[in-house]
């Protein structure tokens, strides 16, 4: 018997790959829903959407991916973000023929920022690296002492848009468009940090993730303006992954045993690795 075909996932697939999606996966989302993360504008010359296994032209198994430009340290880095890792059970001896012809692309840094436990283990066994899976958290509080210092946070995104540097101006403009995502600068004039957040429940008490920023260290600077920013809105604590922060900072807690993300370069370590431009952001999860 002729083995079952791996096939990239061109964008005229790509619907019928998400409707596999919807059907296998997950059904939370309908397969528009799922393309629309495919379709993000974060790479000017995107080899496909992923891959998938047909056979007799049915698709029974796929690997999305969503690639990206980054600047990181003044270069520019090339993405591929796997996801969506779906084989149904009697194809799930070619689910390793998936993953090697996505990471066979050469030219990329590759993550997976979601995965199920048995996909992060298998992943390392592709020479993928873990990363601290940590959460910090910290209780938020009114800071009055932020209009003192001149600090303060916008949420108006033309305004955002006018007060940030360059690169976190960029990062901005490509992600601004998805509805489920928050968006605040916090600073002051030449030292504002855009900061990316979604309101999260933690033992029934409201609070925000973190989802990233554009400087770690003005972030922390500033941590307290935010976090008054979010108490009045009824957001009682910070929650922010530990590897995205050079320190935790004093007085957190770190929360443990969530799954560790992983990412595969030779030339990036983990501290390059955010969520953006990723499904983490692309995706409401």
């Amino acid at each position: 018997m002729a083995l079952p075909t791996i096939e990239p996932i061109q964008d005229g697939d790509l619907l019928p790959f998400c409707q596999f999606l919807t059907e296998n996966l997950s059904n939370e989302r309908s397969a528009e829903q799922w393309a629309q993360a495919f379709r993000q504008n974060w790479i000017s010359d995107k080899p496909n959407n992923g891959f998938a296994i047909r056979d007799n032209g049915k698709i029974v198994g796929g690997i999305g991916a969503i690639y990206a430009e980054r600047k990181i340290r003044g270069q520019t880095e090339r993405f591929c973000n796997i996801t969506s890792w779906c084989v149904l059970e009697a194809y799930r001896a070619q689910s390793m023929r998936l993953a090697m012809a996505v990471v066979s692309q050469p030219g990329f840094h590759f993550t997976d920022l979601t995965p199920t436990e048995v996909v992060s283990k298998t992943l390392q066994f592709l020479k993928f690296k873990p990363m601290n899976e940590r959460h910090a958290i910290w209780p938020n509080f009114p800071w009055p002492f932020s209009a003192i210092a001149g600090v303060k946070v916008i949420t108006d995104h033309e305004t955002i848009a006018s007060v940030l540097p360059a690169d976190a101006g960029r990062v901005f403009a490509e992600h601004r468009h998805l509805s489920w995502l928050q968006h605040a600068a916090v600073g002051k004039p030449g030292a504002y940090c855009h900061v990316v957040w979604k309101p999260n429940r933690l033992k029934g008490v409201n609070g925000a993730i973190i989802l990233g920023f554009s400087d770690a260290e003005l972030f922390l600077r500033y941590r307290h303006t935010f976090g008054s920013h979010l108490f009045w809105q009824g957001r009682f604590y910070t929650r922010v992954e530990s590897r995205l922060l050079p320190t935790v900072p004093t007085l957190a807690l770190e929360l443990a045993g969530y799954r560790n993300k992983v990412f595969r370069s030779d030339t990036l370590t983990a501290a390059d690795i955010s969520n953006f431009y990723s499904e983490l952001m692309a995706l409401d999860l």
